[in-house]
């Protein structure tokens, strides 16, 4: 985590699996009554959730916010599209990024900041199946190379 993040809230391990991420940009959310709540419980799903660039504007779409047990009738609707909040370089940047084919926005993880909920957002380009079994492949044989120095250091 970069500096000054605070509290990691959730997270999209699948997102590095089956995406390349080439940037990553830090966004607002702009929550509604009782989804602030939910989050600061641990109660979000980032798995299916992707943004989107509509009128100059960005959005996250699919990322489920679980309505707060104590909420009654003032919870939300937990898979609603939620207004992302980013200076109008930034949006003008991605725009350009997502312009080019199989570029997407993922959600990488979300977190507070100084009291905020904040999601990283990445720009990410899909990989192959056989990209995939080569990173695996890759991670197998780091993780044997430091087993193995780990046990000629004892």
């Amino acid at each position: 985590m970069p500096k000054g993040e605070g509290k990691l809230i959730a997270q999209n391990k699948k997102a590095r699996h089956d995406y390349t991420i080439t940037d990553t940009v830090e966004a607002g959310m702009v929550l509604q009554g009782t989804e602030i709540k939910s989050i600061r419980n641990s109660r979000i799903n980032l798995k299916d959730g992707f943004a989107r660039i509509r009128n100059g504007e960005a959005f996250l779409y699919n990322v489920h916010i679980s309505p707060y047990e104590q909420g009654n009738i003032f919870n939300h609707d937990p898979l609603r599209t939620r207004k992302l909040l980013l200076h109008k370089k930034q949006i003008a940047r991605l725009t350009g990024e997502v312009k080019s084919p199989g570029v997407t926005l993922v959600p990488l993880k979300v977190y507070m900041k100084n009291g905020f909920a904040k999601v990283l957002i990445g720009v990410a380009k899909g990989k192959h199946q056989y990209d995939k079994r080569e990173a695996l492949k890759r991670k197998d044989v780091d993780r044997q190379i430091s087993r193995t120095l780990k046990n000629y250091s004892r």
